[in-house]
């Protein structure tokens, strides 16, 4: 069985856990495709902050109090820029983290695409599962905004972390996905797939900028697996994160129902043939999609498992 995930953030880095462990009962081969619109530079350093969540949490140096960076972190490299007044101070980067980007950066520069720099990273944190990015081209996510009388757009990171998304925005952008192409391997893939799941991950700035890589989408839409989702929302309130408030920009109602009706039925011209919810959300209807309700809370990995394998039981 060939299983392909479509990923990003924390939510989505956790839920792969459960995946790699119920491929390893069933001896399936998984493939995580992953966002890049959070993908940035910061110091000249290339940061990819969920493919780097996926190779820590899957490789066990991620630190599971924050959810986010290395175990064990250091800040001295942070306290330095600080005492230069180097900018951005609101996006920290620790001691650890910054060796994953310099190792990234110098191969980047070095002419090898961001694919083959993720392959060599693996390779030290052996994260059990092939973990691709979406693409290797230049994908962002920028948040359109009214900041200090201009109307402009930023960084989605800026946006998130230096604003907490508290800066009116009424439009998300992903910055050249026009021209993007599939990285190598994400394709075929899909095309060889059983089984396609879209991770509880942010559906806006998560899993939409996967999407919006030219031929993703027909490609989930349009391939011989079957697509079951799981909701990142459970009892109206996004289970880490502020997806709400990106949810808000497009109007989508923040329920399991309008993430679902989001991503819509394939029967309806959407992508989903499944859809998990919680069973607080029980009685959940989306058009042409089969629904069922489960514990979503990802608790520990065998909680998260079992919600891999009912997931795996709408196929």
């Amino acid at each position: 069985m060939r299983i392909v995930v479509l990923t990003g953030g924390i939510g989505g880095a956790r839920f792969l856990l459960g995946v790699r462990a119920y491929a390893r009962e069933v001896g399936a081969e998984v493939t995580a495709v992953v966002n890049v619109g959070d993908d940035l530079y910061l110091h000249g350093l290339k940061v990819c902050p969920d493919l780097d969540s996926v190779l820590y949490t899957l490789g066990g140096g991620a630190d599971p109090e924050r959810g986010w960076g290395r175990v064990g972190e250091s800040w001295t490299i942070k306290q330095e820029l600080a005492a230069y007044g180097a900018e951005p101070g609101w996006f920290s980067l620790g001691d650890k983290d910054v060796a994953t980007h310099l190792v990234r950066t110098t191969m980047i520069n070095a002419g090898y695409p961001l694919s083959q720099v993720t392959e060599a990273l693996a390779a030290r944190w052996q994260p059990g599962v092939r973990l691709l990015p979406a693409t290797d081209d230049r994908l962002e996510t920028h948040a359109v905004v009214d900041l200090d009388g201009e109307r402009r757009a930023i960084h989605f990171q800026e946006w998130w972390v230096r604003y907490r998304a508290g800066v009116p925005t009424d439009r998300f952008v992903f910055v050249g996905a026009d021209t993007a192409k599939p990285a190598p391997g994400v394709a075929e893939a899909l095309a060889a797939a059983d089984v396609v799941l879209v991770a509880p991950s942010n559906p806006v700035v998560s899993i939409a900028p996967v999407l919006a890589v030219p031929g993703l989408r027909d490609a989930v839409a349009t391939g011989p697996a079957r697509v079951v989702g799981v909701s990142p929302i459970i009892g109206g309130a996004p289970v880490r994160g502020m997806a709400d408030r990106c949810l808000e920009v497009l109007d989508v109602e923040c329920s399991a129902a309008g993430v679902g009706r989001l991503y819509g039925g394939r029967r309806e011209g959407g992508l989903l043939d499944g859809w998990l919810v919680a069973p607080e959300d029980d009685g959940v209807a989306v058009p042409g999609v089969t629904v069922r309700a489960v514990p979503l809370r990802m608790t520990d990995e065998a909680a998260t498992t079992a919600m891999v394998r009912a997931a795996m039981e709408l196929v």
